[in-house]
């Protein structure tokens, strides 16, 4: 028969062993949490012994942070061996402070003093004088993995500066939330380049933006060919079947509308759409890019309707809402919520395209392409990257017309990007 102290210590030693296996546990999730460190934070660990002694420019935003989330401006600002002399400002700002689409002029940077050059208004490419007396230009910017998003264009141009000016060009590399496999969307047509299609890459392109720079310079992607010096900072424990989650990095927003990472898989499913303007996609309320609804949608038929289809790795749920701003502000919108059941199975950035169609069957009459002013369209076709894409699919409103089109260069572009990476 057990005694009352012998029960005590069988107490003691159980509690003690389930304090340690915690221990443990938090042990191993602390150790999972930091596996990736991203370009700033292996840059940092020599002491950014690579830039010593370099006058450099900085093109970066708030996602420009080490691990503990500590600005890469300040950073480098601080160190005594690196003489920052310039800053250039892609789209919303360099500390974040500007608005989606707004213009954004040059300035000083308050917290360090530094020349800001704007890269997102009427100058979106550096001149000589901008990056004259510079050694290199370091970038250090979270992307999301989808070709619209402007980033990239104002690295690739800032690349074609350097190239033409001799001077260096440093990226601080950092994860595709997408992982490194996911490759979707129709190359960019030459009519279609702009500065939401500035290369003719796919839609969603499955690149870390120091794979992308090594391809553009490499595959003569920059203006006439020329290539800059450049080079990359790899990112340390990064695999290309990452989610971002995966990675335990923190997420910081990219842009107003992009406050999670998984916000980086709905952009691509539902910004194109987003263009027209005539269908919410949930911006301006509290789930952007997750929705798409209209006041003349039954909710629970287009769910049926899409949930039907049966499409790999997404379900559809009915939903209510009333936007605070944007397309539908102050109307109560019906429509669906999209969930990823398999964000690698799913066809990610033809769901907006499956909407349209199951649309067009319920409600033929609203037709978005019709009900949007005549500049929408334009705008559409530049973000899709073609205008054949339009022109088949509102023949119709199949997206079995436009598939073959939209993933035949997934093959090829594989085989050509593999040549730059970084990762496996």
């Amino acid at each position: 028969m057990i005694n009352n102290n012998t029960l005590r210590i069988y107490r003691g030693l159980r509690y003690s062993l389930l304090l340690i296996c915690i221990q443990i546990l938090f042990f191993q999730t602390s150790i999972l949490a930091q596996k990736v460190k991203t370009g700033i934070d292996v840059l940092q660990k020599t002491n950014y012994s690579f830039l010593t002694g370099k006058k450099i420019g900085i093109i970066t935003n708030p996602t420009g942070v080490n691990q503990n989330l500590e600005s890469t401006i300040d950073l480098l600002h601080a160190c005594n061996d690196v003489d920052v002399k310039v800053l250039f400002s892609p789209e919303h700002g360099i500390r974040g402070d500007h608005a989606a689409g707004e213009k954004v002029a040059t300035y000083t940077d308050k917290k360090t003093g530094i020349q800001v050059y704007s890269l997102y208004g009427r100058q979106q490419k550096p001149n000589a004088k901008m990056l004259k007396g510079l050694d290199a230009i370091v970038y250090d910017i979270q992307d999301i993995g989808v070709r619209s998003y402007t980033y990239i264009s104002s690295m690739g141009l800032l690349m074609e500066a350097c190239a033409e000016n001799n001077v260096e060009f440093i990226v601080l590399d950092r994860p595709n939330p997408f992982g490194g496999n996911k490759i979707e969307g129709c190359l960019v047509e030459p009519k279609q380049i702009s500065f939401v299609s500035q290369f003719p890459i796919p839609y969603v392109y499955g690149l870390t933006c120091g794979e992308l720079a090594s391809y553009l310079n490499e595959e003569g992607l920059l203006k006439d060919g020329k290539k800059c010096k450049l080079h990359v900072v790899k990112m340390e424990g990064w695999k290309r079947n990452m989610t971002f989650q995966e990675t335990g990095l923190p997420w910081v927003p990219t842009s107003p509308h992009i406050p999670n990472s998984a916000s980086a898989v709905y952009y691509a499913a539902s910004g194109i759409l987003g263009e027209l303007y005539t269908i919410s996609i949930g911006v301006g309320y509290t789930q952007p890019f997750e929705l798409f609804a209209a006041e003349w949608i039954n909710a629970d038929d287009l769910a049926e309707s899409l949930n039907n289809l049966q499409i790999s790795g997404v379900l559809f749920r009915p939903v209510h809402y009333k936007p605070y701003y944007s397309v539908g502000k102050g109307l109560m919108l019906h429509g669906v919520q999209l969930h990823f059941t398999d964000t690698q199975k799913a066809p990610i950035s033809l769901i907006q395209f499956y909407v349209m169609q199951e649309c067009h069957k319920l409600y033929p009459n609203k037709n978005p392409f019709e009900m949007c002013e005549a500049s929408r369209l334009s705008m559409f076709d530049k973000v899709c990257g073609s205008k054949e894409i339009r022109m088949r699919f509102t023949e119709n409103f199949l997206v079995s017309d436009i598939k073959e089109l939209w993933f035949a260069p997934r093959e090829s572009f594989l085989e050509k990007s593999k040549k730059y990476w970084l990762y496996n």
